[in-house]
């Protein structure tokens, strides 16, 4: 309506918009924003939801979920998103490879179920590995489930019944047998022989050994101290806490020290400085048992190119480099990583009748179960007592057969 009236007929006057747009408010609810609507009904049905919303802590303004997807991971998820820089370094790669190339443009609010069903179906037939698919789709519902208590959406689009999530496979280590540890020991080049003695003889991760200080070492109560570990991040080293910021105690059997003493005295420890924590950390300074020939921290990404998939194929474990082939081309079966070593060892200690409590605590792991849910198919005797107290029940001389 016109704001003057008419001269003559003392009414305001209908303007061109008269009739269009929202013309009906909501407002006066605290912690909601106005909002406008067309008709009255809307208004009132909505001003009845709100109010109601509200007073139960679960109101959602739909305005908030209109922000996409990828502003959403930039401004609100990343600069927020806890963690070791590791996990954080690996969080912004899903989503920067996996998630916001494909639902980075759509508002929160316009994520359906059917929009992620068929993204976890696109996942299953792009990436090879089932635990990297969950890795995404972890991250992806992370994300949304912290949209929701920010309040951008009214629930977690991730929850739904129909998205199927790739069913995780079933965690079964792999172990060496003893004589193909012992022929990549010997295969490996002398400098390097000690990091297959650790992993072998104390279950110590790659890079647990690289960040070893012969501080770490205690001959005279035959263990050693696991303080810190080598990570990378874009190649750029430092050191940090062991996994799951956790240091520990692990045993040292004789032949390990022997082979300890031998190595530094062929090879000297090498004080090294390093960022703590995060590559921009402090620099501290530790002393080394290994390091590279010119006195560096050894790189994780390096050392297995050049060191360990040579001593691999010495060893004829995987075939020698193809003809042409660059050495980062160079393709190994990731259950030929270094990591095995540290299955091989637990195999060692479950099958030789080691306590399951004391084997974790040795490798590190938060809980037993953890252990047992590894490694329970090395155990010779897993199922063997139950079969023998059973054959002793029903084998007892004196009973009556069945009728």
């Amino acid at each position: 309506m016109k704001k003057k009236k008419d001269p003559v007929t003392g009414k305001r006057e209908k303007t061109a918009r008269y009739g269009k747009g929202k013309r009906y408010k909501v407002a006066g609810i605290p912690g909601v924003r106005d909002c406008s609507f067309d008709t009255l009904e809307d208004a009132k049905a909505w001003l009845r939801r709100a109010a109601t919303d509200e007073e139960r802590g679960e109101f959602v303004d739909p305005r908030d979920g209109s922000i996409t997807l990828a502003d959403y991971i930039a401004m609100h998820w990343a600069p927020g998103s806890g963690g070791v820089p590791k996990t954080q370094d690996n969080q912004e790669r899903r989503a920067r490879l996996h998630i916001i190339p494909h639902l980075g443009q759509l508002p929160l609010r316009n994520i359906t179920a059917a929009d992620l069903r068929a993204y976890v179906a696109k996942l299953e037939s792009t990436v090879s590995s089932v635990d990297y698919q969950r890795g995404i789709l972890s991250e992806l519902s992370a994300i949304l489930e912290a949209a929701v208590d920010d309040k951008r959406l009214a629930g977690n689009p991730m929850h739904a019944k129909s998205v199927r999530w790739p069913k995780a496979p079933q965690e079964r280590r792999e172990a060496w047998r003893l004589e193909t540890a012992l022929r990549v020991r010997d295969a490996i080049n002398p400098r390097n022989r000690i990091t297959v003695v650790l992993g072998l003889g104390c279950g110590l991760r790659q890079g647990e050994v690289f960040g070893l200080s012969p501080e770490d070492i205690d001959y005279a109560r035959g263990v050693l101290h696991v303080r810190r570990q080598v990570q990378a991040i874009k190649g750029r080293l430092y050191f940090t806490l062991p996994k799951g910021k956790k240091t520990r105690v692990v045993d040292m059997p004789s032949s390990v020290a022997e082979e300890l003493k031998r190595h530094v005295e062929a090879f000297p420890p090498v004080e090294v400085e390093l960022p703590w924590g995060k590559p921009e950390g402090q620099g501290r300074k530790f002393s080394l048992l290994l390091t590279t020939r010119f006195g560096n921290a050894v790189a994780v990404n390096t050392w297995n190119t050049y060191t360990w998939k040579p001593a691999l194929a010495k060893a004829g474990i995987i075939p020698p480099r193809p003809k042409g082939a660059k050495p980062w081309q160079w393709e190994a079966a990731p259950k030929e990583g270094f990591h095995v070593l540290r299955h091989t060892y637990a195999s060692m200690m479950l099958e030789a009748g080691e306590s399951v409590v004391t084997v974790a605590r040795w490798l590190g792991h938060s809980s037993p179960a953890i252990t047992l849910g590894y490694y329970a198919h090395f155990m010779p005797e897993a199922g063997s007592k139950g079969r023998t107290a059973i054959d002793g029940l029903l084998e007892r001389t004196g009973d009556p057969p069945c009728q």
